[in-house]
Parts: C-alpha cells; sequence; structure tokens
C-alpha cells in the first residue's frame, strides 16, 4: 500500500472487456453564414481517430504504467483499422480484439470548432453505430477466452457501453475471476444481470436512477443517494458501489465502511472542458488502485482525482502517474457523505 503517494503500477497485469469505441475529432473553423441555410459554414482543419469505450479504458491503465490485454470487437472497416492502430502505438495487447465482418465499430464523431487562437468547443455529435448486438456466438468466445487466460491478470475492468458484448457469458467469468482474488470491477450501461460477487461497481448517478428506478435528480440528496446504492449493492452483491456523481464528486458505499457512505468532492482547480471519458478514468483507477492493496477510500481519491485530470483536457484523455501524484497533494479527501467529517 501507499499512504502517501500513488503506488506504483508497474507489474500490475489487467485485462479489459467490453465494447470498443472509436472517438472522431474533427476540427474546423468557422468562416461565414451559408447562403443555402442559416447554418455556419465551417471550414476543415484537421481530423484525428481516438478511443472510446473500453479502449479508452485500455489507455488510462496504460498511461498509469500497467500492462494491459484488451478483449473486445471492432468492425471491418476505417474505423476499427484506425483503433486498434492508435491503441498498438500505446502498447496495449490486442490478441484478444475480434474483427467482425458485417458489423459497424461504434463510432462518435465530434465537430469541434473555434476561430483561430480560441480554444474549440464541440458544436455537433454524429453517432455510427451496429444495426444490431454482436451475436451470441461471438459473445461467448470472448467470455471463454477470458475464462482460459484468468490467471494471468491482478485486474479485470469490464465496460459497458450498450452495444452488446457486456452479457451473461462475461459476467460468469467475471464472477470467476472474483472468486480467484482477482479485482473486478464493472462500469455498467445496460447489463447487471449474473455480475454477481465482484468487487465494484462504478455506475455514474444517472446509471444508479435507472438501475433503481429513481429519478436522478432525487439522488443528489444523501439519503435518496445512500438507499438507491444499499438497493444496488444488495440486488448485485458487489463489495463496493462507486458512484460518479459530475461536479458532486463521488460516493462509496459496501463492505467495511460506514452505512452512511463516503464521498468526495470533484477534484481540479481548471475549467471543466470536455466530460468525454471521466467515468472510464474513474473506472480502470479504482480497479488499479484496489489490485495494488489500496484501500477502497484511498482507491476512491485516486480515481477522483484523475478524473479531474481528464476533464480539463479536450476529448477521451489519460494522465500519467507523475500528473496524478502531482495533483493528489491539492486533492480532497474522503468524508462521510452529509456529514462533513472525516471518512
Amino acid at each position: 500500500m501507499s499512504p502517501a503517494g500513488v503506488p506504483s503500477f508497474e507489474g500490475l497485469r489487467v485485462a479489459v472487456v467490453g465494447d470498443l469505441v472509436a472517438d472522431h475529432y474533427l476540427r474546423a473553423e468557422p468562416r461565414r453564414l451559408s447562403r443555402e441555410a442559416p447554418v455556419m459554414v465551417l471550414r476543415h482543419c484537421s481530423e484525428e481517430t481516438g478511443a472510446g469505450g473500453a479502449a479508452n479504458v485500455a489507455r488510462n491503465l496504460r498511461a498509469l504504467g500497467s500492462s494491459v490485454s484488451l478483449l473486445g470487437a471492432v468492425g471491418r472497416d476505417l474505423q476499427g483499422r484506425e483503433l486498434l492502430r492508435t491503441l498498438e502505438a500505446e502498447g496495449v495487447e490486442l490478441a484478444g480484439v475480434r474483427t467482425v465482418p458485417g458489423w459497424t465499430t461504434p463510432t462518435k464523431t465530434r465537430i469541434l470548432a473555434a476561430e483561430a487562437r480560441r480554444f474549440p468547443q464541440q458544436v455537433l455529435r454524429i453517432d455510427r453505430e451496429p444495426e444490431a448486438p454482436l451475436e451470441t456466438e461471438l459473445r461467448a468466445l470472448v467470455a471463454d477466452e477470458l475464462r482460459r487466460r484468468q490467471g494471468e491478470f491482478d485486474a479485470l475492468v469490464v465496460s459497458d457501453y450498450g452495444y452488446g458484448l457486456v452479457g451473461s457469458e462475461l459476467a460468469c467469468v467475471a464472477a470467476e475471476l472474483a472468486e480467484a482474488a482477482v479485482a473486478v470491477v464493472l462500469d455498467p450501461r445496460e447489463h447487471l444481470q449474473g455480475f454477481r460477487g465482484i468487487d465494484a461497481l462504478t455506475p455514474n448517478v444517472g446509471e444508479l436512477a435507472r438501475f433503481t428506478g429513481r429519478a436522478p435528480d432525487s439522488l443528489d440528496r444523501a439519503r435518496a443517494l445512500r438507499e438507491a446504492a444499499r438497493e444496488l449493492l444488495e440486488r448485485v452483491g458487489s463489495r463496493w458501489l462507486l458512484v460518479t456523481r459530475g461536479n458532486l464528486g463521488m460516493a462509496l458505499f459496501g463492505e467495511g465502511l460506514e452505512e452512511s457512505g463516503v464521498a468526495v468532492e470533484a477534484s481540479g482547480c481548471g475549467e471543466v472542458t470536455d466530460v468525454s471519458g471521466a467515468g472510464d478514468s474513474a473506472a480502470s483507477v479504482f480497479a488499479l488502485a484496489l489490485a495494488a492493496g489500496e484501500s477502497p477510500e484511498r482507491a476512491m481519491r485516486l480515481a477522483n482525482t484523475a478524473s479531474g485530470l481528464v476533464v480539463m483536457e479536450n476529448g477521451t484523455a489519460v494522465c500519467s502517474r507523475v500528473e496524478l501524484e502531482a495533483a493528489l497533494t491539492t486533492s480532497p479527501v474522503p468524508v462521510r457523505l452529509g456529514g462533513g467529517g472525516p471518512a
């Protein structure tokens, strides 16, 4: 454990399984109003493809020094090829990524515009999505490969973006890894069934509200948040539940913690630029810290600090261990939820 600074994550082996998403960024400069319609004409400046979803989780883990094996699927298309090229260049092991003919790599195209020497802002997003979820046979193949390799990993992060890879097949293997003392964290969007006995769930507050049939705004209140968290913990049987709350920070519930839960204010001292990928950073750092032997409260603080760094960057950003270490010195510390006292 590391009571003061950031632990060394080198030597930790992490498997990331889930939906791979290509983040396509198109940058432009505004020029004039169109004569054809009341819209702005933008001049193309540049474009690039980055990593989103499970692919962004893998990037976050690599940036912090762990080795990463990614399991998932992409289409046999330009977006899939560019995504894999980006990940390979960053040292992510891709033997478990399958290329699926006829399937579309989920792609989010964000158009960013600004005048010269101004900070670009997102003006439009276009999503390219597969027409159907991945087939059951492919989900089973990915789950079987994870089961075959389970002895290779210290941690598993399951990243569910709702494109069909995460299902009961993967849930069964995740439970097996958790029983074998692998730190297993699920960042859920659609699928919870079968994920019992794992270490942690990391939903955002909107997802927690949907899973428990509540209005998202109601979970701004500490009591309502505790009740929803307790309900989901009992249903899934995970050890901890880490809720990301946007500008309200994070809250943590579960094993060994006070029944009221603990919370931490949002980290970061600058203006939020882009929240894309903040949940990926939270899940990856929380899992990595648990695998390194940190307490859940400490893991939450590290995750919160990392999220505070990446939202200051444009696009799905990552932070290094050096950046995390520097930011940790001024980041908020966990307190009792709603009580204001030390955790």
